[in-house]
């Protein structure tokens, strides 16, 4: 092996370690386990199917699904907002303006087929596996589940550099995962438990990291 390639290979192992110490990213062993984050109430949805009940009035009872522009239509009210607020929040609204044409009216709203919760809770990989896809997410999904339903990671995939987004207070923040280490080691310490939402990407390599 000649100087230049010696120090060929150093230089570029340096680059690696400088770029991987300037990521930025956190380690995902410092994000909120899935247990202990707050469950979110439910909030309408475009597509949703919810049931109006008005007691003593079946007549202006409605079971409707919920129209492209976020409204669905109540008798004597015409159209009404129901995207993205809670059940009870409509309800307490739809009883307001019914009380102009009858005396205290009560009011419930149910959502008997939550279909835009289908794509609220659905986990996503993308990148540098197999399969990128979007699955529907069951209680005690883990990180290597996903992984193995997209395939595994291709041959290009930087997979000790992969992300985990996770919607955390309403934002999204990125956490760093070692699917290295699960798949070919079988550390299991950044195989964390997923919620709703999570997006896991996987990098393709990179030269100028010494990965190629």
């Amino acid at each position: 092996m000649t100087i230049f390639t010696l120090m060929r290979a150093s230089l570029i192992a340096t680059l690696g370690l400088v770029l991987s110490a300037c990521s930025g990213l956190p380690p995902s062993a410092e994000m909120p386990p899935a247990s202990e984050l707050e469950t979110v109430a439910y909030e309408i949805g475009v597509g949703d199917t919810v049931a109006v009940h008005v007691w003593r009035n079946p007549e202006l009872g409605q079971s409707i699904v919920v129209r492209p522009d976020g409204f669905i239509s109540m008798p004597l009210m015409g159209d009404v907002k129901a995207e993205g607020k809670e059940p009870e929040q409509l309800a307490s609204e739809i009883s307001d303006t019914l009380g102009e044409y009858i005396r205290t009216p009560e009011v419930t709203v149910m959502v008997t087929n939550p279909m835009s919760k289908e794509f609220r809770n659905r986990i996503r990989v993308t990148g540098q596996v197999v399969a990128p896809q979007s699955v529907a997410f069951q209680p005690g999904m883990t990180v290597l589940d996903v992984i193995l339903m997209a395939g595994g990671v291709t041959d290009f995939s930087a997979d000790s550099r992969a992300v985990l987004h996770r919607k955390i207070n309403g934002e999204y923040q990125s956490f760093g995962l070692d699917l290295g280490a699960i798949l070919t080691d079988g550390d299991m310490r950044t195989n964390h438990n997923l919620q709703p939402g999570d997006v896991i990407s996987v990098p393709r390599k990179q030269l100028f990291r010494g990965e190629l």
